[in-house]
């Protein structure tokens, strides 16, 4: 079931929303809580209840885990049935139980695929499906484990555990939760009644979630999957249009996930952590991993950058650590050698940004928003590429390999172009599959958008039940719902 789906918006989510408050109005509170758990499984399910058992399995050890680390003492010791082992020993066992579970679903293929590369072997792979979400609830419960062996966390019931890892507005593609932030909020009183602000606002919120992926995602869905998979070869604008396609696509469709996943939990009085700040306003490549999937650059920071040692062992150790970090980062998203590239490009460009900061060099603002932004472009290139083929294709044409073709309406005017291999042609667009000029524009203007203007939560916290508001939601909502015709999943399902 997606977000974007007619079942979820007209029955799943009201009827959710109607029992939960309904149980707690009764205070049923318990009830509302294995309402909210079996409604969580229920949605999980309904894309393929064959890996529910995976799920409630995953669930089942890490809340073990956690709660022995709970009971640990001062002295490292439990107290516990499991005296004899140590808690950090349990701690390293859970984090290998969680990255063992998910690198056999996620990276088998890829690992005996590169095996037999490399020794000339012919291993079958066994083309393991991916459970949806599971790189989300594995990452959620490692931070859990690890804040629960410092002391940070501590659950006893399992029905209270089970809500803040199947929570169904995160469960599929986040934000990464911590359990510190949620469960108070679920034990909350002041949470077990309708908040009318609260639903204005979170509709408000979904409204604008549900627009960014069905009418602006999937149309720059459709130029980008001409020019990444269909065409041959690429013109330098037709390859610019097909990053740039794609560059958009992504960030307004995990964006407006994430909006959804905000706004319909807001209707729950549940606030969950801000994932986006407008990232493509960011003038440094620091300053995007600040404003980018926020909770996972908070993931990668707590659990992997500081434990390596963070800076405290120097400079370089510390380009080492953040090179590494975001080499993980890269591999987290997909077992693929294209995300390994599309990491180690992050992780040079973050020790280059850190290197130029520790020599007290300084930049424009307009010049580190430009290179940044383009960076940030090429980079998505290795990103959405399936082999180097392609990423080779795309690339190729923003330099120009392609050749340079313009409107033939312009060939009066810049004739003499022809003399440097510029052509000109009536659909000087024609690889991307009905693209015209007035699309680059609209491209640009996009762009332009996303740099200059409001923010979804900015504009959230503004909202209110007022007039305007509402309108603005009905709007937002009939182009969403009229745009449903066609189904598409959100990009971040696949990881």
């Amino acid at each position: 079931m997606l977000f974007n789906s007619y079942p979820f918006i007209f029955l799943f989510l009201p009827i959710m929303l109607i029992g939960y408050f309904y149980l707690t109005h009764k205070r049923l509170i318990l009830g509302s809580k294995v309402w909210l758990v079996g409604g969580s499984l229920f949605f999980y399910g309904y894309w393929d209840i064959a890996y529910i058992p995976l799920l409630l399995f995953s669930i089942f050890v890490n809340f073990s885990l956690g709660s022995a680390l709970a009971d640990a003492p001062r002295d490292d010791k439990l107290s516990s049935v499991l005296k004899t082992f140590s808690a950090k020993t349990l701690l390293i066992f859970g984090i290998v139980f969680n990255v063992a579970l998910l690198a056999y679903f996620k990276y088998t293929d890829f690992l005996l695929d590169n095996f037999n590369g490399i020794f000339g072997s012919d291993v079958p792979l066994p083309h393991i499906v991916l459970p949806l979400g599971i790189s989300f609830f594995t990452f959620t419960q490692i931070a859990f484990l690890v804040d629960a062996y410092k002391g940070e966390a501590r659950e006893y019931n399992l029905t209270h555990y089970m809500l803040f890892v199947t929570y169904f507005p995160h469960l599929l593609a986040g934000p990464i939760l911590h359990h510190k932030e949620m469960m108070p909020q679920f034990a909350s009183r002041w949470n077990w009644a309708v908040r009318w602000r609260n639903v204005a606002v979170g509709l408000f919120l979904f409204s604008i979630g549900l627009f960014k992926k069905v009418v602006i995602a999937d149309t720059f869905a459709q130029w980008a999957d001409a020019g990444f998979d269909t065409a041959t070869t690429l013109n330098f604008f037709e390859a610019w249009a097909t990053s740039l396609s794609y560059t958009l696509q992504l960030y307004f469709d995990f964006s407006g996930y994430t909006d959804m996943a905000i706004g319909m939990s807001l209707m729950f009085n549940i606030r969950l952590p801000i994932n986006f700040n407008s990232p493509y306003k960011a003038r440094d490549i620091q300053d995007f991993w600040r404003r980018w999937h926020i909770t996972l650059s908070r993931f990668l920071r707590d659990y992997i950058y500081i434990p390596l040692g963070g800076n405290r062992a120097g400079r370089g150790r510390n380009y080492l650590n953040l090179f590494s970090v975001f080499l993980i980062g890269g591999l987290w998203h997909g077992a693929s050698w294209m995300f390994v590239i599309w990491g180690a490009l992050h992780g040079a460009a973050i020790v280059i940004h850190r290197i130029w900061r520790d020599m007290g060099l300084k930049m424009w603002g307009w010049l580190g928003w430009l290179i940044t932004f383009n960076f940030v472009n090429i980079a998505w290139v290795f990103f959405r590429a399936k082999d180097f083929e392609m990423a080779e294709k795309v690339l190729g044409g923003m330099v120009g390999a392609g050749g340079v073709v313009l409107p033939d309406k312009l060939a009066g005017k810049l004739a003499f172009l022809s003399g440097y291999g510029v052509e000109f042609a009536e659909q000087f667009l024609s690889g991307l599959g009905g693209m015209s000029g007035r699309h680059l524009v609209l491209i640009a203007s996009i762009v332009m958008f996303a740099v200059v203007s409001r923010n979804s939560q900015e504009w959230s916290k503004k909202a209110t039940p007022k007039l305007r508001y509402q309108l603005l939601t009905a709007l937002f909502l009939a182009f969403g719902i009229l745009s449903l015709s066609k189904i598409s999943q959100f990009l971040y399902f696949q990881f």
